[in-house]
């Protein structure tokens, strides 16, 4: 997955590189840089840190990894906030995270993972800090290929928007229930069928006169069989030109890697998973509906009976359609993450 939010202690993942919020002048610190000092040898890296310091705050240099499973340590100097000169010290953070992403890429790394920079003592807001990371690693994104993962200790580490989460939290109380309920996502393509010509049947109400004509239905297996939908990749594919969107476009805004997206696009038989066939019908900017057919294909549902569930439909209802921002909203209900 290209982009993804992990509750993970940064000295223990397996990546090309981790990210040292570090101080100008490159010496061990407390926190997050005092226990990636200590994971990878605090003589080793300090003696490797000194013959690169200073450096300027939004500067990266980088060292190798020592005893850390990342084989290298990218040291980048994040700044302290300044509430009188916000958008100098997110110009300043920004350029934290490109910067090392560009020295990440000039070294060939295909992995890398962040800290929330400046996000702790250097007095960083947690919501702007989390949105300067966000935009920033997206726009990356949209020009290279690499996975990339923020490392947070707990979900409270970091803070989205309060506005968004009483939103999302207001649609869940109002929509989410515990118990299996019809709707219209539940329904078979042949029960659709059959009920096309009524407009709304009450749950637990008599079912309505419907005439043999309409519920006729093949015979047997070999007429089923021969009666398939259009499969997912098919669908898909022309969506995809339907809504004038490139492949890359799409595979990038669904938070997927090139080769997943290319598995998908000459397998015609290949089935997603229900998480990637959601984040590309959120790259398609797919509409309740138009989601709930492309799932369907796949042999999923958006049920209201499944948080995670709802929450999808929380926005795709409300025409939001960034899949990162989705993603945050998820992690910090405990859900799974949309992407590969």
């Amino acid at each position: 997955m290209p982009f993804t939010i992990v509750r993970q202690d940064i000295t223990k993942i397996k990546t090309d590189a981790i990210v040292n919020a570090a101080n100008t002048e490159l010496k061990m610190g407390g926190g997050v840089c005092g226990a990636i000092f200590k994971a990878a040898g605090k003589n080793e890296l300090q003696e490797a840190c000194n013959e690169l310091s200073p450096i300027k705050t939004g500067e990266a240099v980088i060292t190798p990894g020592f005893a850390l499973p990342a084989s290298y340590i990218i040291h980048v100097a994040g700044p302290v906030y300044d509430p009188s000169s916000p958008k100098v010290s997110e110009k300043l953070l920004r350029s934290a995270y490109l910067n090392s992403l560009n020295l990440a890429k000039d070294y060939k790394c295909k992995s890398i993972a962040f800290p929330l920079i400046s996000s702790g003592i250097y007095g960083y807001p947690k919501s702007e800090a989390l949105k300067v990371a966000t935009i920033a690693i997206k726009d990356f994104l949209g020009n290279h290929d690499m996975d990339i993962y923020l490392a947070v200790f707990d979900k409270d580490s970091f803070m989205v928007s309060e506005k968004l989460l009483g939103e999302v939290a207001s649609y869940i109380d109002d929509n989410y229930i515990e118990k299996h309920k019809l709707s219209r996502r539940e329904l078979l393509d042949i029960e659709r069928r059959a009920l096309s010509d009524v407009d709304h049947i009450e749950y637990g109400s008599p079912m309505p006169q419907i005439s043999e004509e309409v519920l006729k239905a093949p015979a047997g297996i070999d007429d089923l069989i021969d009666n398939l939908d259009e499969p997912f990749s098919t669908t898909l594919l022309r969506l995809i030109d339907a809504k004038d969107k490139t492949d890359v476009e799409v595979y990038k805004r669904a938070n997927l890697d090139r080769k997943l997206f290319s598995k998908i696009r000459t397998g015609k038989g290949y089935m997603p998973s229900k998480r990637t066939a959601i984040a590309l019908a959120v790259a398609l900017e797919l509409n309740l509906d138009e989601t709930d057919d492309l799932l369907e294909r796949a042999g999923y549902a958006l049920s209201r009976s499944q948080k995670f569930d709802v929450i999808i439909e929380y926005f795709i209802i409300n025409g939001k359609y960034d899949i990162f921002e989705i993603n945050e909203v998820l992690f910090k209900y405990d859900q799974p993450l949309l992407g590969g």
